[in-house]
């Protein structure tokens, strides 16, 4: 465990977290401490059929549906004496909701690998809705809560953090959407401005210095390519061509693209893996050529649908290292006898750091200086930390795709420089 000299509660802390860590073997803390497309309906979940959870947006019809679920007292988990909440979509619309049900499975997995001891979680259902989530962050701070863990949709999130801010709670969320992200609402989730200023910079890295783009005319494409834009900015890199497209799949973007070929040394697609196929196709047809151009996506792309595809072999996306979800994975399938839902780490992570930090001496467990130290966390996703502003940054690796799998080109950092 790395540590950081800082003020001695923060030391101690450190040294009283090594304890945890030992038996934890995922998330620990490496600062002073010692420590998809957007998804419009219930299909678009991540992590769930054709869903993702490297998006840039999460909302819902239920957003805004029906009345909230009942709040239920006594639906906890752990046993320490700081209370903290955990809202999460159980059901929607009345029915038991399986993303909900991960994220819960998640949370009830760190509290085992932690011992418990420190917290008791006070689980909710939101009912998928901002109605059930200002419910139930209500029920929550009403009960003790000194931090709220979720939701996951943006709804929810605006409607439980004006609640838990209202109360000077703060709240670690699941949400893409960067809209509801604020002071001492913090975002844990995969947001694509991440991803693409990481891959940018790897193309920077070799010596790229012209990228075209391919980007669909969706919520999670503007996001792309506004952070393309910014990032190439940064690099002194030139954005040689944009071409949009929107519901007739990219062919005719495809052809403008690739008279463009010849200026550019890169093409970024910020497009979901199953749609892949129609745009390789494309792109091929029109005489794009993977060994001559640098083809570049997002983690959309970490999903087995793009493994194959003849424009992708070569192509590179920024992702997380797969090894520490696959360990989670193996430890969640051993408890619950099925497999987790992709971002069931996030719950795994934030309850985790929830009993690292309830373990501090003095009255507030979860300050804001700790929250957003800059040197931040290590989860079962890598590095990560979080902005003052509520979004995130995250430590990714580059990933190469060749013939059905994918090697590490450019590892994640183990550490991070500066201030977010």
């Amino acid at each position: 465990m790395r540590k950081v000299m800082m003020r001695h509660s923060i030391k101690t802390f450190g040294k009283r977290f090594g304890n945890i860590r030992s038996r934890l073997g995922t998330l620990h803390l490496i600062s002073a401490l010692g420590l998809t497309a957007a998804l419009a309906a219930c299909s678009q979940i991540p992590g769930m059929g054709g869903g993702n959870p490297f998006g840039g947006g999460d909302r819902t019809p239920a957003d805004n549906a029906g009345p909230p679920p009942a709040t239920t007292p006594g639906n906890t988990l752990g046993n320490g004496p700081v209370r903290v909440a955990l809202l999460v979509p159980l059901t929607q619309n009345g029915a038991p909701f399986v993303v909900g049900q991960s994220l819960k499975n998640a949370a009830e997995l760190a509290i085992a690998d932690t011992g418990g001891t420190s917290v008791t979680l006070l689980v909710k259902d939101t009912g998928g809705g901002a109605g059930g989530a200002r419910a139930a962050a209500q029920s929550a701070i009403q009960e003790g809560a000194q931090m709220v863990i979720g939701p996951l949709f943006a709804g929810s999130v605006r409607a439980a953090g004006g609640v838990a801010r209202g109360a000077g709670r703060s709240v670690i969320a699941f949400s893409t959407d960067t809209s509801v992200a604020a002071r001492r609402i913090y975002l844990l989730s995969f947001l694509v401005e991440n991803y693409v200023d990481r891959i940018v910079g790897y193309a920077a890295s070799k010596g790229k210095r012209s990228i075209g783009a391919l980007v669909p005319q969706n919520t999670y494409g503007n996001v792309a390519l506004a952070e393309l834009q910014q990032a190439a900015s940064r690099r002194g890199i030139r954005i040689a061509a944009v071409e949009r497209y929107g519901a007739d799949g990219g062919a005719a973007a495809a052809q403008r693209i690739a008279r463009s070929a010849g200026s550019m040394d890169a093409l970024f697609i910020p497009e979901q893996a199953q749609a892949m196929p129609a745009i390789s196709s494309a792109l091929i047809s029109a005489g794009v050529r993977p060994d001559r151009v640098l083809v570049m996506g997002t983690g959309l792309w970490n999903d087995a649908r793009a493994m194959n595809l003849p424009l992708l072999q070569g192509a590179v996306f920024a992702a997380p290292e797969n090894s520490g979800f696959n360990a989670f994975a193996d430890r969640y399938r051993a408890r619950f006898k099925t497999d987790p839902i992709r971002i069931a780490t996030l719950a795994y992570d934030a309850v985790t750091l929830a009993v690292a930090l309830a373990g501090q001496q003095g009255r507030e467990k979860f300050p804001e200086s700790i929250l957003t130290n800059p040197s931040g966390f290590n989860g079962a996703d890598g590095l990560f930390r979080f902005r003052t502003d509520g979004t995130n940054q995250r430590g990714l690796a580059v990933l190469q795709i060749d013939k059905g799998t994918t090697s590490t080109v450019s590892g994640a950092p183990r550490s991070f420089s500066g201030r977010s």
